[in-house]
């Protein structure tokens, strides 16, 4: 003889409730951000084209505007915090030492401002005229038009058909003493590069910091000038 079994009426109702409360729980699991993946895609390309310089670039405004649209449960929420404070970070440093470098060409291009201008040491004292401009150009290679500011000293050693030499080092009022690079003394490589015969490139952090003209330079004393 068959059996049939009936469920009481609260034993079903607590096997729906059990159902629907399993949907909720399963779609609040965290998703990754499509904004998150966005803004890594967009601050690889920028950094990859402009290294450090990619942290003054307006674009980079975007990016962080897109890291803050990322959800506070996304699975993507921390990456996209440590984004963005690798970005600041990063637009705080670039920006002081492009500070710092403008300030160090113009010392560069005032160098009476301070006693002896830029001083080689233990050298005698003497006097130079006042300097031209400082020539400044963002342009950086080994081509004919020779090294500007920005190029690197690695650069000055391996290129440039091997025309530029390290010289004396030089001591910059608040920034220390720097290496120095400038023409070497043949005939080919003034021919070649005329226009840097006469010119000094300051190097600071690997890379050509300014051109000064080398009347500019003032030596010093070796008392520091105290006689």
């Amino acid at each position: 003889m068959r059996t049939h079994r009936f469920h009481s009426p609260r034993i079903v109702t607590s096997l729906l409730t059990a159902l629907l409360l399993s949907g909720p729980v399963a779609c609040s699991k965290p998703q990754p951000s499509e904004d998150y993946f966005q803004a890594h895609t967009r601050f690889s390309k920028l950094y990859a084209e402009q290294g450090d310089e990619a942290f003054a670039d307006p674009a980079m405004d975007e990016v962080e505007a897109m890291l803050a649209r990322v959800p506070a449960d996304s699975l993507d929420a921390k990456a996209a915090q440590e984004l963005r404070q690798r970005i600041q970070s990063g637009r705080t440093q670039f920006q002081s030492q492009e500070k710092a470098r403008q300030e160090a060409i113009a010392q560069a291009r005032t160098p009476t401002s301070m006693p002896g201008g830029f001083a080689s040491e233990g050298s005698a004292s003497r006097s130079a005229a006042p300097p031209p401009p400082v020539e400044e150009t963002s342009d950086a290679g080994t081509g004919s038009s020779g090294p500007a500011v920005g190029t690197s000293a690695s650069e000055l050693a391996s290129g440039f058909s091997g025309c530029f030499q390290k010289g004396e080092q030089v001591e910059v009022r608040n920034r220390g003493v720097r290496d120095r690079w400038e023409l070497a003394d043949r005939a080919t490589c003034r021919q070649q590069y005329a226009a840097l015969a006469d010119q000094v490139l300051l190097i600071e952090e690997g890379k050509v910091l300014a051109l000064v003209p080398k009347s500019s330079l003032q030596s010093i004393p070796e008392d520091g000038g105290s006689k």
